[in-house]
């Protein structure tokens, strides 16, 4: 019996959303294929595990999502929601926020469908790059589920309120094209680019200056979220300036060339 369940967890383990780290670069992949990505409970918590190894990681400055197969996420798994012991979307949206407030850049490798929550979990990312397979559509009134809070925000300071309010409301399907025009993706590109592109865009942002670019993603989210403090804002200015990677950025741009970067 112990060996069966063994194996059931295992099995489990296997498919959940899995973290690596080289460098400056973190990469979380989520490996459930199969069924769309789509996230379950405990999918949810491995993302908030890795959320947290990233935020403890001093090295670290970037952080992609990319996904297996055809499709990069379809959201939570809504069969879980007829469980009694399972946390309701609250719950979803609440990871969604530590992966938008997470200290590092991020970007997520939109090669495929986005669904539900899976939409907001490409909108919680910094830079989202796509393909022309990429789609998307937020099925929520269709499904009779009202969404929560951080995710119609991410909508309405990334897409506006018209688009904002027509994928919300109709639950039409959008193609890459339409998620560029709108601000969906921040990118697009063809298919055997975009390993290349994420490649490129996390080496660029892996030569910044760490404070300040932790800093600068920082208030600008607090900026969007009303939460922005200008009297936290001075200090970070003020120690910016005092910092040694200021004087290094400034010492590598008279010798013209790429600057060394501590974080201190």
């Amino acid at each position: 019996m112990m060996s069966v369940l063994s194996q059931q967890i295992s099995a489990e383990e296997a498919t959940q959303p899995a973290l690596e780290i080289q460098g400056r670069i973190a990469t979380i992949t989520l490996r459930k294929p199969a069924f769309s990505n789509r996230l379950s409970p405990a999918d949810l918590a491995a993302l908030r595990t890795h959320i947290e190894t990233v935020n403890q990681a001093d090295d670290v400055l970037v952080l992609r999502l990319r996904s297996d197969g055809k499709y990069f996420c379809s959201g939570y798994d809504i069969s879980s929601l007829a469980s009694e012991s399972a946390p309701s979307s609250l719950y979803f949206g609440e990871t969604i926020d530590l992966l938008e407030n997470v200290r590092a850049v991020t970007i997520a490798a939109v090669q495929g469908g986005a669904y539900g929550g899976g939409t907001d979990l490409c909108l919680a990312c910094d830079f989202r790059i796509g393909t022309p397979q990429a789609n998307m559509f937020m099925p929520a009134a269709r499904l009779g589920l009202h969404f929560y809070p951080g995710g119609m925000r991410r909508y309405l300071s990334r897409l506006g309120v018209n688009a904002a309010k027509h994928l919300f409301l109709t639950a039409e399907r959008i193609e890459a094209d339409e998620m560029l025009r709108i601000g969906f993706l921040t990118e697009l590109v063809a298919a055997d680019q975009l390993t290349a592109r994420v490649d490129a865009l996390s080496g660029l942002l892996a030569g910044m200056a760490p404070l300040a670019l932790w800093g600068i993603k920082q208030d600008l989210n607090r900026l969007i979220a009303g939460t922005f403090d200008e009297a936290d804002n001075a200090r970070a200015v003020l120690r910016s300036e005092a910092s040694d990677d200021m004087r290094e950025g400034a010492r590598a741009w008279k010798e013209k060339r790429a600057p060394r970067f501590r974080g201190k």
